[in-house]
């Protein structure tokens, strides 16, 4: 299921895209994607990595490393209930992809992206939001309604109405057993 893919943690629930090398298993050229970062204003994180402040949010950015060798870039993009920071980060980070000649990859869709992959990335990022607030109890991926709904959900509303019919069913045939029996 694509949308285990996304990336959770206690504290944090995300929706993490990659920067690669273009041909598995060739070095990653991690130097030009930061130095890339930087000069569009990603700050370097005291802990590692860099955090970049984007018109509608901010995502983190973390060296993804396998046997001790850096092998990818994590952009790593919080979830919410609202798609226009991943839509940004999809195309600002395409063009980083573009400059930097790495490949730009979507781990959850499984697939390569570009600057107009941002509707199904954003599409999935909804779906994956929609999961983490439903499943993982995350409400800052999607906000629980405060308002309580008023009345029986429909399903509740067909199986009491099963359950009424029952019942009057039963005790049409006790009565009508009774005036026949006795």
């Amino acid at each position: 299921m694509g949308m285990a893919l996304a990336a959770y943690t206690p504290t944090r629930v995300r929706y993490d895209l990659l920067l690669q090398s273009m041909v598995p298993g060739t070095p990653f050229d991690s130097a030009r994607v930061e130095a890339l970062l930087e000069a569009r204003g990603a700050k370097v994180l005291p802990g590692g990595g860099h955090t970049w402040q984007l018109e509608h949010g901010s995502v983190e950015i973390h060296p993804l490393k396998e046997g001790g060798q850096w092998v990818a870039t994590e952009v790593r993009v919080p979830l919410s209930d609202r798609t226009e920071l991943v839509r940004e980060v999809v195309a600002r980070v395409a063009e980083v992809a573009k400059e930097a000649e790495v490949r730009f990859f979507d781990p959850q869709l499984g697939r390569e992206l570009s600057a107009h992959s941002d509707g199904v990335v954003a599409d999935q990022y909804e779906r994956t939001a929609r999961y983490a607030g439903e499943m993982l109890g995350v409400a800052s991926a999607m906000p629980i309604s405060t308002t309580e709904s008023e009345g029986f959900q429909p399903t509740t509303k067909f199986v009491l109405g099963v359950l009424g019919f029952f019942t009057l069913l039963y005790l049409l045939v006790n009565w009508m057993s009774d005036q026949l029996g006795g």
